[in-house]
């Protein structure tokens, strides 16, 4: 599961625009907007520095937050968010309004379990080709990350997706193949066993 929900205070905005924004982040605030679950959207300041301190925890994408603006509670998941490219800091956040039978779209880290029971500890190298998927789950169970267990894996070997042990009700996105996440492949110089190779083949 995703980790624990935290509340964010906001302030509704009744103006909105680029010369609010700039007014608001100059005061403090970031800009955001809360959408979705077929009710108007509400335009919303935040804390720069309590929305900065979540994203920079870790799991901000992934997990359910409640809102209080000006007393009305409203649970929510981050859709996304726009960062300044020179400043780097927090320029606007996207947030979608959740209940407990909504279904969300969202990108789950991969964790890697068992190096040392795969190829990997005869001198195969992990080449990860996915280092997140795209799920589609309900949002009061968003898992944090999956955990991808390599024992047994030999170089030469691909994990697909059809391998790893899913919670239930989340399902992959692409749901017509089963997509690689990542493959053990033998290092740039060979591994040793090439020598057992015959000299010539005649």
């Amino acid at each position: 599961m995703s980790q624990d929900t935290y509340e964010l205070k906001a302030e509704a905005r009744e103006r909105v625009g680029k010369g609010s924004a700039r007014e608001l982040r100059r005061n403090g605030f970031i800009p955001a907007v809360i959408y979705g679950d077929k009710q108007a959207p509400i335009a919303i300041a935040l804390s720069t520095n309590e929305v900065t301190k979540r994203i920079h925890a870790g799991g901000f994408m992934t997990t359910i937050a409640t809102i209080d603006v000006d007393g009305k509670k409203i649970q929510v998941l981050p859709k996304d968010y726009q960062l300044d490219p020179v400043r780097d800091f927090t320029m606007h956040v996207d947030f979608l309004r959740v209940s407990g039978n909504t279904q969300v779209t969202v990108e789950v880290p991969v964790h890697f379990i068992n190096e040392e029971k795969s190829g990997i500890k005869i001198g195969g190298v992990l080449n990860i080709v996915r280092h997140t998927v795209e799920f589609n789950c309900p949002a009061d169970a968003i898992p944090e990350f999956i955990t991808v267990d390599l024992s047994g894996a030999k170089i030469g070997d691909s994990i697909h997706i059809s391998a790893v042990k899913l919670p239930a009700g989340v399902k992959p996105v692409i749901a017509d193949r089963d997509f690689t996440i990542a493959t053990i492949v033998a290092p740039a110089g060979g591994v040793q066993e090439d020598e057992e190779a015959p000299a010539s083949e005649e």
